[in-house]
């Protein structure tokens, strides 16, 4: 049976509506057109071909961008349940020429940046336009709504027929027909929603849509051409929207004179993979769908598509231990048929089924519930294109060290252990870094949750298919992704303002193992250092170009360079920070008390054995240290984070530490310079609570102190001593509770034994460090080798 009488065949559709894919197929195959047009860029019609190809495999989408900004960029996804696909993929098995005829992707590019740039023009000129409001344009109906109210057709033609959920009537009237009442006639769907959208298109006219008419004046010019060549033997499948339009009888003359004048913009295109996740959000084709992997279920099932959701929901739920037997799926089965005859539902469709999967099967939790949107409703199904799809060359060379690494992009969330003591988990770690380094966050470092030595290594991997324009993106920095990312990091070093941003930048290049990246990155690094006096930015500076350093042992980076310019900031520090801590305020004070911790840990690093850094590095900081915590012009919370440190080094007595406190908490002393001191000594998350349940002087001297503070300046210190004392764990706040309610007396080892409070004795306990030792000779895999002569081997 065929219908070309009337001129060419208009298949309209829904985009991804598996209802639409079977009245396609069905079409198509009673029709044997001569050639099949689809809309979609014409520039794709040499990639057409590579859909029959056994390595392709939807959902997959058809990506243009502009060559020399390939940001700009547009995305054509299609299904396996797309009527688009299944037309291309009906003329490829059968031979039938398949080509694209919708607006150019070189116009709609362009186009899309001019709306742009025209944006603050368009507000500024609403006035003068207002006159011409009346006049309409070309084609458009004498009731069309007005500019800028977009309709959704199918929102009203629901609407129209009662009902509120545009997508619960769609499918009804159309996904679960299946065709069964349309009698036999194959073409009857499509004469239905012709007479529909003509009826809206009478309405509203263009709907808001007004790109529309240029993009239906270049389908109509498509659609004569097809004719010409192959006669009227000619079947379109398009959006429904259109087809009233394509309908209409126009002349040559005012179609071409629609697309006169266009904006162009050089266009490459080619297929990148695409996921139902994307599916759901509105995309190329403006049709994004809230239930992909829903939708999928549908086109795929031959028969019986409620009792087969039902199973793949009862087998996911068990993959996850929860108790589901075949008995769950039978009555979740029959509540869902239930629930639809009781709403007038000619089948369960998902709002049905989904009631009962939770009422059966999830107990009425929603927990199980969104596990199964996730999974099954939405899906992450990652489609798959050929190697012979083009692609930069940056994007080539990717693919080739994906494959050689065996890290396969992956569209679901999931965590990668690294050991960089491995060859192949090395080469893992610096594919990883470099692509960070070039924008492409495929994946992100996080905490490990084993070892946290410098040879491991924690990523959450997802890939995305936005990621391919990253790509086309980074493909101006190189041909492969070492030259990128070596491009690019000298492009940020010379950019970059912020001393702190080239020192992670030199980081970023040592994790990353881009060596001839590294000198133009270290000749800005140490310019910028020279010129930048202040020791906030020196101290932000500091620690991530001291962690570089250590990269070399793991890594086997030669990290000399950094070397010198580290050592240059530290002493640089040195003589500057004394001066930058006197005689500021309070918000002051705090960030350069976390500059001070944080250039600690740089000198400590520094001044580690095979740092190669100048002897006598540390000394020269405790130097400044005593400096900070001697000086009454210094704050508080800075001195008293300066005898801590002192302290935790082992370069001051708890003698001369009790008797600083003693000063610093002495009457004479302003209750909030006294306990910004406090904040400083024991706050911070530096474990200053358990040095206060261990050395119960220093607690006594804090309780002696706190019990005679001024009524009227009590509230003042009030603030601080909360926040230093709430940063403390729970047990810790608890045992100095329970030291400071025995009160000063009873504070000795002794009495503190006496009173049963568990870690408290005058000598160590033994029996109770030796419980421990089982465990952790097991653990260091020594408990073979002494046996048990491992406790005394310990102590």
């Amino acid at each position: 049976m065929t219908t070309f009488t009337a001129g060419p065949l208009l298949l309209g559709v829904r985009h991804h509506g598996p209802g639409s894919a079977r009245a396609v197929r069905a079409a198509l195959e009673a029709a044997t057109p001569e050639v099949v047009l689809i809309e979609g860029p014409p520039e794709a019609d040499a990639l057409i071909p590579l859909a029959a190809e056994k390595d392709m495999r939807p959902p997959v989408a058809l990506l243009a961008h502009v060559v020399d900004e390939p940001g700009r960029s547009a995305f054509w996804p299609l299904a396996e349940f797309s009527p688009e696909w299944v037309a291309i993929r009906w003329a490829l098995e059968h031979g039938v020429p398949a080509r694209f005829i919708d607006l150019p992707a070189t116009h709609t590019l362009a186009w899309g940046n001019e709306e742009e740039e025209r944006t603050a023009e368009g507000e500024q000129g609403q006035e003068e336009k207002g006159e011409k409001k009346g006049e309409k344009e070309a084609g458009a109906s004498d009731r069309s709504v007005d500019a800028g109210v977009r309709i959704d057709p199918l929102a009203v033609l629901a609407e129209t027929a009662g009902h509120d959920d545009p997508e619960r009537w769609w499918e009804d009237v159309v996904e679960h027909r299946g065709g069964a009442g349309m009698g036999a006639d194959p073409f009857a769907p499509f004469t239905a929603l012709e007479e529909a959208m003509g009826a809206l298109r009478e309405a509203y006219g263009v709907g808001g849509h007004d790109r529309d008419l240029v993009r239906e004046a270049h389908m109509r010019l498509q659609m004569r051409a097809a004719q010409r060549e192959f006669g009227d033997e000619v079947a379109v499948v398009c959006g429904a929207w259109h087809v009233p339009a394509l309908r209409q009888k126009t002349t040559v003359a005012a179609d071409r004179a629609l697309l006169k004048g266009l904006p162009k913009a050089k266009a490459d295109m080619t297929w990148v993979p695409w996921t139902h996740r994307r599916l759901s959000r509105v995309s190329g084709y403006g049709a994004g769908i809230d239930s992909p992997g829903w939708y999928g279920h549908l086109f795929a099932a031959p028969d019986r598509p409620v009792e087969r959701w039902m199973t793949k929901v009862a087998r996911l739920l068990r993959d996850e231990d929860r108790m589901v037997s075949s008995a769950h799926v039978i009555e979740a089965v029959r509540l869902a048929d239930t629930l639809a005859a009781m709403r007038g539902r000619p089948l369960p469709g998902l709002t049905e089924t989904t009631d009962a999967v939770r009422a059966v099967m999830c107990e009425g939790s929603d927990v199980p519930l969104g596990l199964v949107h996730d999974r099954l409703v939405v899906g992450d199904v990652l489609g798959e294109v050929p190697q012979s799809a083009p692609a930069v060359p940056l994007q080539r060379d990717l693919a080739r060290a994906q494959k050689r690494l065996r890290l396969k992009p992956e569209p679901m969330e999931r965590e990668l252990e690294l050991d960089l003591r491995g060859e192949t988990d090395a080469g893992r770690s610096r594919l990883l870094h470099r692509l960070r380094l070039l924008g492409i966050a495929w994946g992100e470092p996080t905490a490990s949750r084993g070892s946290t030595g410098t040879f491991r290594e924690t990523w959450r991997l997802r890939w995305e298919p936005e990621l391919s324009v990253r790509v086309a993106e980074a493909g101006v920095w190189g041909t492969t992704v070492l030259s990128a990312a070596t491009g690019k990091a000298e492009a940020d070093a010379v950019a970059a303002h912020a001393l702190a941003d080239v020192t992670a930048l030199a980081e970023r290049c040592l994790l990353a193992e881009l060596p001839d990246a590294l000198p133009v990155v270290m000749r800005v690094l140490a310019d910028r250092a020279a010129l930048d006096a202040d020791v906030g930015h020196l101290a932000q500076a500091l620690p991530a170009l001291v962690r570089s350093l250590r990269y070399g042992d793991v890594r086997g980076t030669d990290t000399r360079a950094l070397t010198d310019v580290a050592a240059g900031l530290a002493e640089r520090i040195f003589v500057g920070l004394p001066p930058a801590c006197a005689a500021i305020d309070a918000e002051a004070a705090e960030h350069m008390r976390r500059h001070v911790d944080a250039v600690h840990g740089a000198v400590g690093l520094l001044g580690e054995p095979g740092t190669a850094a100048p002897g006598g590095i540390r000394e020269r900081w405790h130097s400044v240290l005593r400096v900070l915590a001697g000086r009454d012009t210094v704050p508080g919370v800075i001195r008293g984070r300066a005898v801590r440190l002192l302290l935790d080094d082992g370069e001051l007595g708890q003698d001369e530490a009790a008797r600083l406190m003693g000063l610093v908490l002495s009457p004479g002393t302003e209750p909030g310079d006294a306990a910004a001191w406090i904040e400083g000594f024991v706050g911070g998350g530096s474990g200053g609570g358990m040095l206060l349940v261990h050395d119960e002087r220093l607690l006594g001297l804090v309780d002696a102190w706190l019990t005679g503070v001024p009524a009227e300046a009590f509230t003042d210190v009030l603030p601080l001593l909360r926040r230093t004392f709430s940063a403390y764990e729970a047990g810790v706040r608890r045992t100095l509770g329970e030291l400071v309610r025995r009160g000063p007396g009873a504070r000795g080892s002794a009495e503190a034994a006496a009173s049963g409070i568990p870690g408290f004795a005058p000598d160590i306990d033994l029996g109770r460090a030796d419980a421990v030792l089982p465990v952790l000779s097991l653990l260091l895999g020594l408990d073979e080798a002494y046996g048990d002569d491992f406790a005394g081997v310990v102590r």
